[in-house]
């Protein structure tokens, strides 16, 4: 039997705020995560939440360890305990698989809020957001964070997640736009920074990471070079400095828990015929004109990108974009001229290629705006030599040309890449079958057209009914069936999340994962979409941005991932081009072999992708002859190779990359910590359930009626005791994701943050427990526990108290205090695993009154838990002040530094005069020193105020530390028994 007093005890174990450096600490986050963790990403969730002096950390695991799921414990902790204003920055492209990981791994609402959500939203951008803020996860791009950086700054963040913090690693440089305004979005607030790659050109780059985190980690610039860069660096400091913010596991330390499976590349080779290589040219040549009214000036670059994209993926995808180009210049051609800036955005649409692209133009436009006055001139002779022109005659002859490749490209009657297709399918299908792979293949192009024309063409030739197409919008007669079939199966369930455009993903992924054996998708399936289930792979077209490559591979070669992934690439063999991309992408890049594909070191030092992608297109754009191309990718390849540095990556070994001999003990001690408190969760919360639900008393109160299975961890609610938590079947989640059945997902998945969960606890919290006594029913347990089995028919007094200190941080204790009737005290550990068994009877004691004794000892456990607080505290106080008085040293050492400098001055000075020729040069000598002598003077004087000043800082910081410090207590006596075991 639960009874109340067993009820109240889990209860409040539940909910309690743990100290967080034990895994008890994460209870929740990691109880309601439905996937499987791994020990080095509970360390690193526990290293996020250790000391709530700290205004951040850097998670910087190597690719493919789940810095996602790391940040996500830390974000489930947070909302568990109430600090909920949370907000996620990213690449636009890590949006969706943000908000798709948060909502399906750990039940967190989340919003992707951008320009189009606050326009639907019908409110100002600061309403939206505070509106938003405490209530949803807020995740957002960089480029509209940094916009938003006013209406950002003025509301009170509990935590900021960065992810791909690298892009951010020149925070600390005035000129660098986007660090400034994140800085400033998030000064004072608590952050975790994520990037596999913490450190790619220089060690300023950690200085630039510090400076977003919390400006007193280092002293200013000068002091950093001076200290860690220049002569002989103190290493030993600088390592014992990062240990303190910054963590990184590496893959080797942790291939016992998550296994690898290798990467296979194949090219798939096609050869265009005649007829489809002319139009190839022609259009290529087209594109390669300094001037046209088809590529507007202010978007020539992004729409030519778009164009030679578009015209390799397919004849398809280039006439429906020349089409809508057409549609234009005949607007303009009438007298009504449309606007040249909706054109990019229209194709973007129009084909669902990526939305980085339109970001990325805004980016180009701040720079043109920079260098415009350099080119006015040249943009002057252009625009006078076009007033010169018949503009008229010339409009008609581009129109006349784009028709004539519009029906050039219908006239083709052969398709040999489509051919290709059928031959590659059939060889990926065969290497499938050769590892007892699953018959599943996920072909990607970067255009919606040819996505349509591959679905018909691949039905046309033996795939009918064994497609599936996925896109940005998911719009159709054959997706919205899909979709209705698949609300049909989960109705009732969670796996509706009434959002149409998340559950048509996930409706579609499950068709493919059940059903189909092809998913054909656009740009927008490299999006949040996780294919472990798929292990053969297609781009039939190729990005030129290695980022996105790695993106599309990640979908399906990622951990839970059990067979080689086998990637199929497609080559034009008419096109030097396109196979010194393919070359690069292979051999420098290693994509495509391997158990890691791509370096994190060659990976981060891009930029930005899109940016990678112009280079290229700069090349097809300029380069006429085959010399011309090959130089041209030479450069481009030794300018890669120029960026990778060994000797710095061995000194980001030495800094941040930590080999202890134990690190495989720790992780392993952290493994077995981590199921033994879940296996507590999962019987605490069970037995919380059934108290509130199937106790009598507490239903009958509360008017719930539930049936509990209790073999399968699950119960039928048939009368709800809340609005918001619907009857039907419900599977407590940990049990869900250890059977992995088909029909667990018909049921809601019963977490501790669901409103019925939640219910239940605050039910079994407020139970009524008065003085009464309680038989522990030892004889009927199922196992065997040598501490109760030594009090089988003893009996006696315990008293359960929370012990709640806030000071630094809010800490709740639970202690009991319990003794036997011949005066031995039995200890916490003890007490605790009498709980575990349950009760045969509970009776009230009357007027019996437990002996002062028991109070006695529960004061002195009380004095106790408080003095190791206090001392836990102390010890993060004294961190954080060591890090102040570093600080103060390093802006003293910068002032000194000057001063240093003004003095070899002098001394050069002095020399030169001794050997200088002439009169002149010696009075010219003596000015300059008598100048660096007044300068001098005035250093030694800015020392002293300088470190009055930097001290009255320290002072001052420190002393808002100790006001932290001060300590309040409250104590909570939950309920005394008299105790009996049997």
């Amino acid at each position: 039997m639960i009874s109340p007093y067993h009820a109240k005890y889990y209860a409040n174990e539940l909910t309690c705020l743990h100290a967080a450096d034990s895994v008890d600490r994460l209870s929740q986050s990691l109880f309601d995560a439905t996937v499987d963790l791994n020990p080095h990403q509970i360390e690193a969730a526990l290293f996020a939440l250790r000391n709530p002096l700290q205004q951040g950390v850097l998670l910087a695991d190597e690719v493919g360890l789940g810095k996602t799921i790391e940040a996500a414990l830390v974000l489930c902790q947070h909302w568990a305990e109430r600090r909920r204003r949370l907000v996620i920055v990213c690449p636009a492209a890590l949006r969706k698989q943000w908000a798709q990981e948060l909502s399906e791994k750990f039940a967190l609402p989340c919003m992707v809020l951008d320009a189009a959500a606050i326009k639907q939203s019908g409110l100002s951008a600061q309403t939206c957001m505070s509106n938003m803020a405490g209530k949803q996860v807020v995740i957002m791009s960089y480029h509209f964070a940094a916009k938003m950086a006013d209406e950002l700054v003025t509301v009170p963040w509990d935590l900021v997640v960065i992810d791909e913090a690298h892009k951010l690693r020149n925070a600390h440089r005035a000129s660098n736009r986007m660090g400034q305004a994140l800085k400033l979005a998030f000064n004072g607030r608590r952050k975790v920074l994520l990037t596999a790659t913490p450190m790619q050109n220089s060690l300023m780059e950690l200085y630039g990471l510090s400076t977003l985190l919390d400006e007193h980690l280092f002293g200013d610039e000068k002091a950093f070079r001076k200290q860690f860069l220049h002569g002989e660096s103190d290493t030993d400091e600088l390592k014992k400095r990062l240990a303190g913010f910054a963590k990184r596991t590496l893959r080797s330390q942790v291939l016992e828990y998550v296994r690898y499976t290798k990467r296979q590349a194949i090219t798939q080779p096609f050869n265009p015929t005649d007829e489809e290589q002319a139009l190839y040219e022609r259009i290529s040549g087209f594109l390669q004109r300094e001037i046209s009214f088809a590529l507007p000036k202010r978007q020539r670059h992004l729409t030519g990108l778009i164009l030679r994209k578009l015209l390799a993926s397919s004849p398809y995808a280039i006439t429906g974009t020349l089409k809508t180009i057409l549609e234009r210049l005949q607007k303009k051609l009438n007298g009504d001229d449309p606007s040249d800036e909706d054109l990019a955005a229209r194709l973007i649409e129009q084909d669902d290629l990526e939305e980085e692209y339109l970001e990325a133009q805004d980016s180009d436009e701040l720079s043109e705006g920079e260098s415009e006055g350099q080119s006015q001139a040249v943009l002057a002779d252009v625009a006078n030599e076009r007033n010169e022109r018949n503009e008229t005659k010339e409009l008609e002859a581009e129109i006349a040309e784009i028709e004539s490749f519009i029906h050039q490209a219908q006239a083709l009657t052969k398709d040999t890449k489509a051919e290709a297709l059928i031959t590659a399918l059939d060889l990926g299908f065969a290497k499938m079958a050769e590892h007892n792979g699953p018959r599943k293949a996920i072909i990607f192009t970067e255009s919606k057209r040819t996505q349509q024309f591959l679905a018909d063409y691949l039905a046309s030739h033996g795939y009918q009914d064994k497609i599936v197409t996925f896109s940005g919008t998911n719009a159709g007669a054959e997706t919205n069936a899909i979709y209705q079939r698949w609300l049909q199966q989960y109705e009732g369930s969670d796996r509706i999340t009434g959002s149409v455009q998340v559950d048509k993903r996930t409706a579609l992924i499950d068709e493919f994962r059940d059903h189909a054996e092809i998913m054909i998708a656009t740009e927008a399936a490299a999006e949040g979409v996780n294919l472990q289930f798929c292990a053969l792979l297609i781009n039939y077209d190729l990005p030129w941005n290695p980022q996105r490559v790695e993106q599309r591979i990640g979908r399906c070669h990622r951990y839970g991932q059990k067979h080689d992934v086998v990637v199929i690439n497609f080559l034009n063999t008419r096109n030097q081009a396109d196979q010194r991309v393919l070359e690069l992408l292979t051999e420098k890049f290693q994509l495509f072999s391997g158990v890691f594909g791509a370096s994190d070191e060659v990976l981060g030092r891009i930029e930005s992708g899109i940016d990678f992608e112009k280079r290229i297109a700069r090349i097809y754009d300029t380069c006429r002859k085959p010399e011309d191309i090959e130089n041209a990718f030479a450069a481009l390849q030794k300018e890669l190779e120029a960026d990778i540095n060994d000797k710095l990556k061995q000194t980001q070994s030495k800094l941040i990359e930590h080999f202890d001999e134990d690190v495989h003990d720790k992780l392993k001690l952290q493994l077995d910590a981590t199921q033994a408190r879940l296996d507590k969760v999962s019987r605490w919360f069970w037995g919380v359930t059934q108290f509130a639900l199937g106790d009598k008393a507490s239903a009958k109160a509360s008017g719930a009626k539930a049936q509990f299975d209790e073999a399968n961890y699950s119960f039928s609610l048939i009368q709800s005791p809340i609005t918001y938590a619907p009857v039907g079947r419900y599977q407590l989640v940990r049990a869900q994701q250890n059977q992995k059945r088909q029909q667990d997902f018909m049921a809601h998945a019963y977490r501790l943050n669901h409103p019925l969960g939640e219910w239940a606890l605050e039910t079994a919290k407020n139970c009524p427990t008065p003085n009464a006594e309680v038989v522990f029913d030892y004889s009927n347990h199922e196992t065997k526990l040598s501490v109760i089995a030594d009090l089988v028919g003893k009996s006696g007094w315990l008293r359960l108290d929370k012990l709640t200190v806030s000071a630094l941080d809010t800490v709740e204790n639970l202690l009991f205090s319990a003794m036997t009737d011949d005066g031995k005290a039995l200890d916490q550990e003890a007490t605790e695993r009498l709980f575990v068994v349950q009760a045969r009877q509970v009776t009230q004691t009357g007027s019996a009154e437990p002996p002062s004794t028991l109070a006695d000892n529960q004061k002195r456990r009380i004095e106790a838990a408080l003095a190791q607080f206090m001392e836990d505290n102390q010890r993060l106080f004294d961190a954080e002040r060591e890090k102040l008085e570093r600080w103060a040293d390093d802006k003293l050492l910068a002032s000194e530094e000057a001063l240093k400098d003004t003095k070899a001055k002098i001394a050069q000075i002095k020399r030169d005069a001794r050997k200088a020729p002439t009169l002149e040069e010696q009075s010219e000598l003596q000015n300059q020193l008598r100048d660096l002598e007044r300068q001098q003077r005035r250093q030694r004087q800015q020392i002293f105020d300088v470190e009055d000043e930097i001290m009255a800082k320290r002072d001052e910081l420190i002393e808002a530390l100790h006001e932290r410090l001060t300590q309040t207590t409250e104590t909570e006596h939950l309920f005394t028994v008299r105790w009996a075991v049997i």
